[in-house]
């Protein structure tokens, strides 16, 4: 009976006249609205874009300038360790020297001295530190001590200074609290 029905030429002629209205519908899908898109469609998804490329190459920029200035950060960091922070092993002999030739130079007379040695929070490598130290001069001389303690070519803090006059004569008593920091070098024995 399908058979029969398949050789019946209204038959064939309504599957004929459906295959071409099912082609009909997709030509005028085709040609009334592109699968892309129009025209206007995709010259807007162009500019899109290109203003979505050209903030990615901003951003692209200003990334590689960042990563120069923390390079150069880097760098900087290294040498001003190198010139001014000086290895654990020799520090004290160092600064001790520093300090009583300043005093030498300045014309005072150096006192108690005492030192202490701690860790600085979040650094594998560096301590600071804090030396204790009195001084007998007059006015004038601990003024010149202060000033070459300015100029010295390490990484002298000084923290915190209290002058009192002695009874007799001209002379100051002064105590100084000076900070410094120590590098630990890897590989180096403490």
């Amino acid at each position: 009976m399908t058979a029969r029905r398949m050789k019946d030429p209204r038959m064939m002629a309504r599957l004929v006249v459906g295959a071409l209205l099912a082609a009909n519908v997709a030509a005028a899908l085709v040609a009334f609205h592109p699968w892309g898109g129009s025209a206007e469609d995709l010259a807007r998804q162009q500019e899109e874009l290109r203003g979505r490329l050209a903030q990615m190459q901003s951003k692209l920029k200003r990334s590689r300038a960042l990563a120069s200035k923390v390079e150069r950060a880097r760098t900087e960091g290294e040498r001003f360790l190198a010139q001014y922070i000086t290895d654990r092993r020799v520090t004290f002999s160092i600064i001790a020297d520093e300090l009583n030739r300043t005093a030498k130079e300045a014309g005072i007379r150096q006192k108690e001295v005492s030192i202490v040695l701690e860790p600085v929070e979040g650094s594998d490598t560096l301590s600071q530190m804090t030396i204790s130290a009195g001084y007998e001069g007059t006015y004038s001389n601990l003024t010149k001590f202060v000033n070459l303690l300015d100029k010295s070519p390490r990484f002298l803090i000084i923290e915190n200074m209290v002058a009192a006059p002695q009874q007799a004569g001209q002379n100051l008593n002064v105590s100084f609290k000076l900070d410094t920091f120590v590098r630990e070098v890897p590989g180096s024995a403490s």
